[in-house]
C-alpha cells in the first residue's frame, strides 16, 4: 500500500484516481502530476515501484499544498474574513451560503434541518 502525504492510497484503484484521495489533489491535478513524471494513468497503485512512489511524493511536496497545510490555510482565510467583519465573513459567521446563492428555498445543507414554525395555521 502506497502512503503519500499521510494518506494511504487504495491499492486496487488506478493511480490517477488513487491520488485524488489526498486533500487538495483532484482529478486534473493528478493527471498533471502523472504526465510530468511520465507515469501511465492506467497503472494500478499496487503496480507502482517504490522509486515511482518516491518520485510522486517528492513532486507533490515540492509543487502542491496538500492535507494539513491546505486545511490550515483555508481555515485561516475564513478566520481572517470573519475577523474583518466583511460581508463574506458575516455569512460564514451566520453559517449561511457565502457565494450569493438564494436562501428563501434550498440551502438546506448549509442552514441545517428545516424547523417547523409552531402555531402557524391558515
Amino acid at each position: 500500500m502506497a502512503r503519500i502525504g499521510g494518506v494511504n492510497l487504495p491499492a486496487r484503484k488506478r493511480v490517477v484516481v488513487g491520488l485524488t484521495y489526498i486533500f487538495g489533489i483532484g482529478r486534473h491535478t493528478s493527471e498533471q502530476i502523472l504526465s510530468a513524471l511520465e507515469i501511465s494513468q492506467d497503472r494500478r497503485v499496487n503496480d507502482l515501484s517504490d522509486d515511482e512512489i518516491l518520485k510522486i511524493r517528492e513532486h507533490i511536496d515540492q509543487n502542491y499544498t496538500t492535507e494539513g497545510d491546505l486545511r490550515r490555510e483555508v481555515s485561516m482565510n475564513i478566520k481572517r474574513l470573519t475577523d474583518l467583519g466583511c460581508y463574506r465573513g458575516l455569512r460564514h459567521r451566520k453559517r449561511l451560503p457565502v457565494r450569493g446563492q438564494r436562501t428563501h428555498t434550498n440551502a438546506r445543507t448549509r442552514r441545517g434541518r428545516a424547523v417547523a414554525i409552531a402555531g402557524k395555521k391558515k
